[in-house]
């Protein structure tokens, strides 16, 4: 995810992530990719999150040349998810056109170079198709003390079949790994992996499906509400809430539990 200047945090620094999706192995649930980020990272460092970034004005950019039945902000995000998941992961999604392994590292190698998705878009002949993108949640834990809050919104894609090459950055992550929802909670409770609030429930509402149809339906049948935690009270402890509206199985958090991720 890349890190912006510090600003004044009343609106949020726009961002947006994706839970990629391949098949699992025969009668298994689906898996789903994470990336570990490096301890350097100021935002999450060292937790283990889905591939992800900054809104850069780029993809507003682009967005405002490209023909899209989305609202500006909107398709910037997708935009935004399209050009971070290549530069993380080598993993061309939301994309159309002649899509290889090998020009799928040459579009990362040029991006990684450029910064910039239109460019690579013109010198592939590859076009967007965000249709690929199922809007999931949108979170903005702006009532958290911390030096940058974002506004991030999640997004679903299916890649199918398992058989696709990822490369770590080796900048801003440390490890990409597949792995089902499920498993990625009990790697939490190892201590093999670290969590953030809003993983953790997420992962917990990925793992009540069977497939990523599954996800999608739910995921559309379900609006899309900015999720702002909130401070409860359960058995006389302070607990980190949601509320019940979102689709998430689990909604809330002992806040001694949530300090230790």
């Amino acid at each position: 995810m890349s890190e912006p200047n510090e600003t004044p945090q009343s609106e949020g620094i726009p961002a947006a992530t994706v839970v990629i999706f391949r098949n699992g192995p025969a009668g298994s649930p689906p898996e789903i990719l994470m990336t570990v980020r490096s301890r350097n990272m100021v935002f999450a460092g060292g937790m283990a999150v889905f591939p992800g970034g900054r809104v850069d004005p780029a993809d507003f950019a682009l967005a405002k040349a490209v023909d899209t039945t989305l609202d500006l902000d909107e398709a910037a995000h997708q935009i935004a998810v399209v050009r971070e998941t290549l530069e993380e992961t080598g993993l061309a999604v939301g994309l159309v056109g002649e899509l290889t392994a090998e020009s799928a590292a040459a579009a990362r190698a040029l991006l990684l170079e450029l910064g910039e998705l239109a460019p690579v878009l013109d010198e592939f002949g590859w076009s967007l198709d965000l249709a690929q993108l199922t809007p999931f949640a949108r979170w903005f834990p702006k009532n958290e003390r911390i030096p940058r809050v974002y506004d991030t919104r999640f997004y679903l894609a299916d890649l199918g079949t398992g058989a696709v090459d990822i490369a770590v950055d080796n900048s801003e992550n440390t490890h990409l790994f597949w792995t089902s929802a499920q498993g990625a909670l009990d790697m939490a409770e190892t201590g093999e992996i670290k969590l953030i609030f809003p993983t953790r429930r997420n992962l917990e509402r990925l793992a009540l499906f069977g497939s990523f149809a599954e996800a999608k339906t739910q995921a559309e049948a379900i609006p899309v509400r900015t999720i702002t935690p909130y401070m409860g009270e359960r058995g006389g402890k302070g607990w980190l809430e949601i509320g019940a509206e979102h689709g998430y199985p689990v909604t809330g958090e002992p806040l001694d539990e949530v300090m230790r991720g």
